[in-house]
């Protein structure tokens, strides 16, 4: 009886010892999977925080809570059902949609460089238009659909030789992970300000942390906006980079992969540190590259369609002088009165 009761112990301690490994290595691989979409994640901790521009500060945090609830029931019940499946029945798809999402990066890094340049907002968003809390969070949702399913396929792709339950522990935990991250940071960069203003009426060095902390909120927005896009434009020419070369065009994969060698060989200690800067630079140039002709082909044919309805309506409203006129005085409006109005009294 005690040897049994030592033999079955010992079993639920292996068992405990081998689901304790299948744990960590579950961790291990969420860990390794998120890090590939860091510049996704960027950019969504980036782009968050103008959805409750303008807003009473104490709507802020719910907002954000509404947001994050919408962006876990984009990941758990259409995007991780979805990217389950492909990987299931048809792998050899994930490429290319991967490919497509990081064509998609490009572009949107491309058009926020070009929107620096142009001094104009991309996607209008200087535009500023008071919207109901709802219809703010269904367009805060819509836009994290699209982000989420990038960072989901990447990280589909790094662990697609999982068995499948295995893949649905990872990339369970890297959305909940990523979710909680994202919307958490975005929660303190929107209540910095606000813990500043408190901090800076108080005394001595607290209120000279608080005023600093106020300085600092623009600083912070204006890097993370620089970082993410310059994320977005690495991460997707890397995807582009990888991807040729899995479709077995390899002379842009090997031509970086030359350099990228030669510069590591020659530079001795720092080789590791060289190569991955040649890597990435170049991955950068090409999601540039890449981003610039995209943001050509639709501002050539997409947002010229959509400015003709526009333009039409201006046009209609101007005259030929380029000048719009003026509403008429009172007085022309009672002389082009009709003449049959009845008279008072």
């Amino acid at each position: 009886m005690a040897g049994g009761l030592v033999a079955l112990l010992d079993d639920v301690a292996v068992l405990a010892r081998a689901a304790a490994a299948s744990i960590d290595d579950i961790g291990a691989a969420a860990a390794k999977a998120g890090a590939k979409a860091a510049g996704v994640v960027v950019d969504d901790a980036a782009v968050t925080p103008q959805y409750v521009r303008g807003l009473a500060a104490e709507r802020e945090l719910p907002i954000i809570k509404r947001i994050a609830l919408g962006s876990l029931r984009n990941k758990f019940f259409i995007i991780l059902p979805a990217v389950l499946l492909l990987s299931q029945f048809v792998p050899w798809l994930l490429t290319p949609i991967l490919m497509l999402g990081g064509a998609y990066l490009c572009y949107e890094g491309a058009e926020k460089v070009w929107a620096k340049i142009a001094h104009h907002d991309a996607h209008g968003a200087g535009e500023e238009k008071l919207q109901d809390e709802t219809t703010l969070v269904s367009g805060a949702v819509r836009t994290d659909l699209i982000l989420s399913a990038e960072i989901m396929v990447i990280n589909l792709n790094e662990v697609i030789d999982e068995a499948f339950w295995s893949r649905l522990a990872i990339l369970a935990v890297v959305a909940v992970v990523i979710t909680v991250l994202v919307y958490g940071v975005v929660a303190l960069i929107v209540k910095m300000d606000d813990a500043g203003l408190r901090l800076s009426q108080r005394s001595g060095a607290v209120a000279t942390f608080g005023r600093g902390l106020v300085r600092a909120m623009p600083v912070v927005l204006t890097v993370l906006t620089v970082v993410g896009t310059a994320a977005m434009l690495w991460v997707g020419g890397h995807i582009l980079l990888l991807g040729t070369n899995e479709l077995n065009l390899h002379f842009l994969y090997e031509a970086v992969h030359h350099v990228e060698v030669a510069a590591h060989d020659a530079t001795g200690v720092l080789g590791g540190l060289v190569g991955w800067l040649v890597n990435t630079v170049a991955s950068a140039i090409l999601g540039l590259i890449v981003g610039a002709l995209v943001v050509l082909v639709m501002t050539l044919t997409l947002h010229r369609r959509k400015s003709k309805p526009a333009a039409a309506t201006v046009a209609a409203t101007t005259r030929t002088d380029g000048i719009i006129p003026a509403p008429p005085s009172r007085a022309a409006q009672r002389r082009d009165a009709p003449a049959d109005r009845a008279p008072r009294g």
